[in-house]
């Protein structure tokens, strides 16, 4: 069987059935092996037509859950990995629940993988066009795990004929070309007795070896149902192999399931109906664990008993076979270039077999639905608490919030900033996941709301606003979500600004401006003046970035107007300059050169001095534009002089190059030579470099 499974994106449902188990041994399946060695190595259908392969060729391993299908895919990979220099990318296209992994989200892994920026917001087809452009150059093997069907797996097939997709999926994938598939039934005999005795050991079945074969002629061949069995046995070590073999006789079929599911089904019985109570009602509600990922924090919130007997427990989960460990790499997902911090240790974790999901589901029926929500009350609030703590540990010793982290428990504490970012990194994906589903669920949307708020929080926190700019986008969504459902206009606006904000900076300009427009109704109808002065402030900067210098200007002038009836100075001399930007883009000197002085009578009234100075600069600047040069002198010498008592040596010094630059226009290089002089002399006592004073958008 292989080790810890790698992939790109969050943990997946386990080896299907199969459990990972010391040295890696991968079970039988040889016959297939060898088949999809062969797919591998034969002509295609192009080829044999003498044209070149556009695409990777594409294999499909066929079967049901449970029945080794991933297992026989990582082995393959394994085999091949020499062939595939530029490394393995495995990721998984249905979620632990069932549901489809979005495309979109499922590109941004892969190009993570590689260490590929994607622009938040970016929609399916420029990731899918990003994923076959960053695969052109390499030669990978693409592994793309538990595929609903082919509209999942064509969009990421890479246009390069020495890369290699495997898909894993139920069924046929009807519409890729030449697609190679391989359809698993059950182990044989040899194999599934050898895989019974890895835990049950050689001596149990070798005294009854005809128990063994009873066995798995019973667990119909399925891995998974076999792992099970061989769990019960590893529980039990006085237990003999028939013992098992007679138990699941006695169990009778439950027709609900369909024929190929009923193996499985009967040795879940078995082991479920061995547990305790108070461990088969944990197990039930391991079903709500986020993306399949659990670890004592989530399952002690869901069963709502201590860390020390959750964890227990999980243990003896996973030596049942029904959980499996997962290591840092397996919980994050990525066989590429991943080296793991070694101060970056996270909490144990365990992934919940994807097979076993729908029959504990079934289960759930057993608990009352209010006691269920309690359940996932619980595990969202202990998650917010575990971000909180993960946000916290980041601020100086001596805050606030470092002050709040010292009460709480020390189960929810981080011993440094370091450990706390190990956390995040490993649990990101089943955070994401968490909130995902607990604002699509709808019942719990107080508690949804407060998770993506400090998840937003905590990764701002630990990896900036920019790079975590695409998990932002789309937990920025969700707020969006939960306020249009509940009609709260003041959260709708901020989500839609902050959405905007993102397109704007990822150049979907038009689509900003739609966000903006829609802040600024929602502004307006819960009456929030900031909301709607930001709202315009910010379709005045889209318009500016489309050079439409009317619209921009009048969205400023709106803003302006409600900045000077609240009195708010710092923004009026902010929107002042703004609006003397753009009127000096559209050529209109006069209107600019007004805004830039009542920019600088507000600098001036608020005693900001370097404030007073730049805007003076920007003023100099027009004027010398307006075709007055010995004005802009002037004006240019007086920001030098405001400079100069605010003790701002760089800005002392860039203002001085701008004088020089002017006094070279004039016909005098002696006095340029001379300010340039000293400004070479301010930098050297700043020992850095200058920056020039313009606006954000003028240029020479």
């Amino acid at each position: 069987m292989p080790g810890a499974v790698v992939r790109a994106g969050a943990v997946e449902g386990p080896p299907e059935g199969e459990r990972a188990v010391a040295g890696g041994e991968f079970f039988g399946r040889l016959r297939e092996l060898k088949s999809l060695h062969a797919d591998i190595e034969g002509a295609g259908l192009n080829t044999i037509s003498g044209r070149k392969e556009p695409r990777a060729r594409v294999l499909l391993i066929a079967g049901r859950p449970g029945s080794g299908r991933t297992s026989l895919a990582r082995e393959l990979a394994r085999q091949l990995r020499d062939r595939y220099p530029d490394g393995t990318v495995r990721t998984r296209l249905t979620e632990s629940g069932g549901a489809r992994v979005p495309t979109e989200r499922t590109a941004r892994e892969i190009l993570g993988a590689f260490g590929v920026a994607t622009p938040p917001g970016a929609g399916e087809d420029e990731l899918s066009e990003m994923v076959r452009e960053a695969l052109s150059v390499r030669r990978v093997l693409l592994l793309l795990d538990d595929a609903a069907d082919a509209g999942q797996v064509d969009p990421l097939v890479p246009d390069n004929p020495d890369c290699l997709v495997v898909a894993v999926s139920r069924g046929p994938l009807t519409g890729i070309p030449d697609v190679r598939p391989c359809t698993l039934g059950g182990m044989d005999t040899k194999a599934a007795i050898e895989l019974l005795t890895r835990f049950t050991g050689a001596v149990r079945i070798t005294v009854d070896p005809q128990a063994a074969e009873s066995l798995a002629e019973e667990c119909g061949g399925q891995p998974a149902a076999l792992v099970l069995a061989g769990g019960w046995l590893a529980a039990r070590p006085m237990a003999s192999v028939a013992d098992v073999s007679k138990r699941l006789r006695a169990l009778p079929h439950d027709p609900e399931w369909p024929v190929g599911i009923r193996p499985l089904a009967r040795a879940f019985r078995l082991v479920y109906e061995s547990l305790p109570q108070p461990a088969a009602r944990m197990l039930r509600l391991l079903a709500f664990a986020p993306a399949g990922i659990t670890d004592a924090h989530t399952a002690s919130a869901l069963a709502g008993c201590s860390m020390s007997d959750a964890a227990a427990l999980l243990d003896d989960f996973a030596v049942r076979g029904l959980l499996r460990t997962a290591d840092d790499r397996t919980a994050r997902g990525t066989e590429r270039p991943y080296r793991p911090d070694p101060e970056r240790v996270p909490l144990d974790q365990y992934v919940l077999p994807g097979c076993l999901v729908p029959l504990l589901r079934v289960l759930l029926a057993e608990d009352r639905p209010a006691e269920v929500q309690l359940a996932r009350a619980r595990m969202l609030e202990r998650t917010v608490r575990l971000l909180q703590s993960c946000r916290a540990v980041t601020d100086p010793e001596g805050s606030p919030a470092r002050k709040r982290l010292a009460g709480l428990p020390r189960a929810l504490r981080f011993p440094n900033a370091e450990a706390a970012a190990g956390w995040l990194y490993s649990r990101q994906p089943a955070l994401l996941a968490a909130a995902r589903l607990a604002v699509a669920d709808g019942e719990l949307d107080t508690l949804a709301r407060r998770l993506v708020a400090a998840l937003v929080r905590a990764l701002a926190a630990h990896r900036g606003t920019e790079a975590a700019a695409p998990e932002l986008y789309g937990l920025h969504q969700l707020v969006l979500d939960i306020a249009e459902r509940h009609e709260l206009y003041r959260e709708q606006a901020a989500a839609l600004l902050n959405i905007g904000d993102l397109d704007a900076r990822t150049g979907r300009t038009h689509d900003a401006l739609a966000r903006y427009r829609a802040a600024l109704d929602a502004g307006r109808a819960a009456g929030d003046l900031y909301a709607t002065g930001r709202a315009m402030e910010s379709l005045g900067g889209a318009h500016q970035d489309l050079q439409d210098w009317q619209r921009a200007a009048d969205w400023y002038g709106r803003a302006l107007s409600q900045r000077l009836s609240r009195g708010e100075r710092a923004d009026e001399a902010r929107l002042y300059g703004r609006l003397g930007t753009v009127h000096t883009y559209a050529g209109r000197y006069g209107e600019a050169l007004r805004n830039w002085r009542a920019a600088t009578a507000i600098h001036r009234r608020l005693g900001d001095l370097p404030g007073q100075a730049r805007s003076l600069s920007e003023a100099a600047r027009v004027q010398e534009y307006a075709g007055r040069p010995q004005e802009s002198l002037r004006t240019c010498q007086e920001a030098v002089e405001w400079a100069r008592l605010a003790g701002d040596l760089r800005l002392q010094a860039a203002l001085q190059l701008r004088v020089a630059d002017t006094l070279d226009r004039l016909g005098d290089p002696a006095a340029a030579r001379l300010h340039r002089a000293t400004a070479e002399r301010l930098l050297l006592e700043t020992e850095g470099n200058t920056y020039e004073i313009r606006s954000a958008v003028v240029e020479d």
